[in-house]
């Protein structure tokens, strides 16, 4: 998801209910939670059933609406029945319920189904892909990573009708100013013909598509690639994988080079300087006895790198480079970039990392996320449907299972509850 610099928390926010803890991904910071289900949008039912208050900020909207470049007859069609989604409102000001390790965080997004899941989509987009790296010198590997990571491959957009969203957003909470900014701009989306009103669903912050654009970012970014006259992020994957190509050429990605390697480092370093930001040639990484993982020698001459240890010098490390910031900037979180990452690594053949992550728990893939939740029901807990979405219900279920097991009732969705309830169900307990 694509959100400018002053919003990018919004971003995390609005992307946890898609991608987390569900089937899909648009990425989130493992720091934020996947929140429950909230109430579906209500649907829009007259100008007379919206508060009075809506409709009188709605007036104000349309006095500048041509100032912006929406004509009247353009918000008149679209925003005249609008009522607003009252239930964004607690999503713009959550406060993070559950901590997410990054070992859950890439167990969930690059596991076997995502990889399975890629290739096939390698294979059925090759022409297409192959046009874009000529276009845009981003390989296929990363475009498709990218694309899996933020909608499963189009598989879960958002369901929330964006002028919705972006209208309640603009007349109430904070930030009202901002989302006013993406109001306007959707409906430039509308008028300029490039995708349906009733096409534009998404995130409650207002990114959509395959590749999860703001509405800001599909003006300056999005391209029309199938050369039917239109940006069409929705129901174009040949637009949707060049415009994310696009935006990540425009971030200074260079297909000269990689996003990084896992690495070794010696007994004994300091990693005090370590950081994405605090970039060293690789020469002098290898001067302070760095090497990749295999044994092998870093690149030479003076490629700029940064460590990067995201659980800590007892977790995974890796040598990063500018192409790892570009994934960065699509958004802003390192685990979000290291997905991205290392899911482009899997699709292209390679293995996971070779360093364990330093928990004696280690996380759930999405199969397994569902099968934890089969379990769960078939022991009477109440949680809805096994979709693999680990949240508060999940959670409490997995807590009262673990205190009957004997186990710290601490509701983590890992390898230990897992394997307790698999040799449960052999015993019939």
């Amino acid at each position: 998801m694509k959100i400018p610099t002053p919003s990018r928390l919004l971003a995390a926010a609005a992307c946890a209910q898609l991608a987390l803890f569900a089937t899909s991904g648009c990425a989130a910071q493992p720091e934020v939670s996947a929140q429950p289900s909230s109430p579906s949008p209500i649907e829009p039912a007259g100008a007379d059933a919206a508060p009075a208050d809506f409709r009188a900020c709605l007036d104000r909207l349309r006095a500048q609406a041509a100032a912006k470049g929406v004509s009247a007859a353009t918000f008149d069609a679209h925003v005249g029945t609008l009522v607003p989604d009252m239930s964004i409102l607690p999503l713009l000001d959550a406060q993070p319920e559950f901590v997410t390790p990054i070992w859950d965080y890439l167990a969930a997004l690059v596991d076997d189904e995502r990889v399975t899941d890629g290739r096939a989509m390698l294979a059925q987009w090759a022409d297409v892909l192959a046009r874009v790296e000529a276009e845009y010198g981003v390989d296929p590997a990363t475009v498709v990573a990218v694309w899996g990571v933020e909608s499963n491959f189009g598989r879960n957009f958002g369901k929330r009708p964006l002028l919705t969203s972006l209208s309640t957003l603009s007349c109430y909470g904070r930030r009202q100013a901002f989302f006013q900014g993406e109001f306007f701009t959707t409906l430039k989306i509308v008028q300029e013909g490039h995708v349906a009103p009733e096409r534009l669903n998404g995130s409650w912050a207002g990114a959509f598509g395959h590749t999860q654009f703001m509405p800001s970012t599909f003006m300056r970014l999005a391209v029309d690639f199938d050369g039917d006259g239109r940006r069409d992020l929705v129901d174009s994957v040949p637009d949707a994988l060049a415009s994310t190509a696009n935006f990540l050429k425009r971030a200074g990605w260079r297909d000269s080079r990689p996003w990084g390697f896992e690495v070794a480092l010696p007994t004994g370093i300091d990693t005090a300087g370590a950081g994405r930001r605090n970039k060293r040639a690789m020469s002098a990484w290898a001067a302070r006895g760095v090497k990749r993982i295999d044994g092998g020698a870093l690149p030479g001459g003076d490629a700029p790198a940064g460590l990067l240890l995201p659980a800590g010098a007892q977790g995974p490390a890796f040598l990063v480079t500018a192409n790892f910031d570009a994934l960065y900037s699509y958004n802003a979180a390192e685990s979000y970039a290291l997905a991205i990452a290392h899911l482009s690594d899997r699709l292209r053949g390679g293995a996971p990392f070779v360093t364990p992550w330093p928990t004696d728990d280690p996380g759930l893939s999405r199969v397994e996320r569902r099968e934890l939740q089969e379990l769960l029901i078939a022991r009477g807990q109440d949680i809805g449907e096994a979709d693999g979405v680990i949240g508060s219900r999940t959670r409490d279920a997995i807590a009262r299972v673990q205190a009957e097991l004997g186990l710290e009732a601490n509701g983590r969705a890992g390898q230990k509850v897992l394997a307790a309830l698999r040799a449960a169900a052999v015993l019939g307990k």
